[in-house]
């Protein structure tokens, strides 16, 4: 039991690097697709952060319900596919 919990901690720190290291692609102005799942929780999150600290303009396309409420409870402004049919991100 004790290997698969370091197993699970591993993997959810290696979710979190890659959601981190994705957001920093994100620019104030974008059209961006907002997954779903745990990886993308922590990118929803962490994008919330940096759009209200600079105070940035980034709209977010959720593929879910889930993802559309965490954006939200994020601070990031929703936008669907046929407002804006193309994604910068």
């Amino acid at each position: 039991m004790k290997l698969k919990a370091k197993s699970s901690s591993w993997i959810e720190t290696a979710k979190k690097k890659a959601a981190l290291e994705a957001v920093k692609h994100v620019r104030d102005g974008y059209i961006v697709g907002l997954g779903s799942g745990s990886t993308a929780a922590y990118a929803i999150k962490e994008m919330g952060k940096i759009i209200q600290q600079k105070e940035w303009r980034t709209l977010g396309v959720p593929t879910s319900y889930q993802a559309m409420q965490l954006a939200t409870e994020n601070g990031i402004e929703i936008t669907t596919l046929q407002e804006h049919p193309q994604l910068d991100l």
